[in-house]
Parts: structure tokens; C-alpha cells; sequence
């Protein structure tokens, strides 16, 4: 098994791959285009696992997790191509999911949870 690596680690991988090409990274919105695309055949590989819809017979098997994988793989070329840190990105934004929906969902230690607000209420 690879051992896993930082995103970091990945970014700079995909960096030093597409550097190696002398059309090196597309515009941003080609990306996003390419972006799009791909989050469409990612949409199309649930609908056929969890929706009503069946692959046609002629339709080359693929998986959510591939689907998913080359999402991944556009959007670090996108942060590449904009200078864009995903680490200092993804830790931003989970300190807004914590500031922003520490309350907003049920949580499994609610019982614990509501008693400490109203702790700090009284």
C-alpha cells in the first residue's frame, strides 16, 4: 500500500507533472468547464448506483470513487493553476463549518450539548 500524502504533497505532484508539457495549465475557465464536466459523469455514476436509472448495455463500467477521483484530480489543478494553498483553503473553511454550524444540526451529544447552553444562558 502507498503511503497517503499531503495535499500539499499532491499539488506539487500534479504541478510537476503538467510542467513537464509546454501548454502547461488551461485558462481558469476552461478548467471550470473541464470541472463541470466531470462532476456531471461523477452525477451520472450515482444516479446509476442509487437512482432509477440503468447503465445502457453498450456503457463501460465505471466506479463512484474513479468518478470522484478525477474531480479531485481537476479541482487541484484549478488551485494549481490560481496559486491556490488547498491546505490553508481546507482549514479555512472547516473552522467556518465549526464557527458556522456548531449548532445548526442535530448532533449525537445533543442531550450534553443543550444542557451546556443552558449553562451558559443562565
Amino acid at each position: 500500500m502507498r503511503e497517503a500524502k499531503t495535499m500539499k504533497e499532491m499539488q506539487q505532484e500534479i504541478d510537476d507533472y503538467i510542467s513537464q508539457f509546454k501548454t502547461g495549465y488551461f485558462s481558469p475557465l476552461a478548467q471550470l468547464a473541464r470541472l463541470t464536466e466531470e462532476v456531471g459523469e461523477l452525477a451520472r455514476e450515482v444516479n446509476h448506483h442509487y437512482g432509477e436509472k440503468l447503465k445502457k448495455s453498450d456503457e463501460l463500467p465505471k466506479t463512484i470513487s474513479e468518478e470522484l477521483g478525477d474531480v479531485l484530480i481537476v479541482a487541484i489543478i484549478m488551485a494549481n493553476s490560481l496559486d491556490i494553498d488547498l491546505t490553508e483553503v481546507f482549514n479555512e473553511n472547516m473552522q467556518k463549518f465549526h464557527n458556522r454550524d456548531s449548532h445548526r444540526f442535530e448532533r449525537y451529544d445533543d442531550d450534553n450539548h443543550l444542557e451546556e447552553m443552558i449553562e451558559e444562558e443562565g
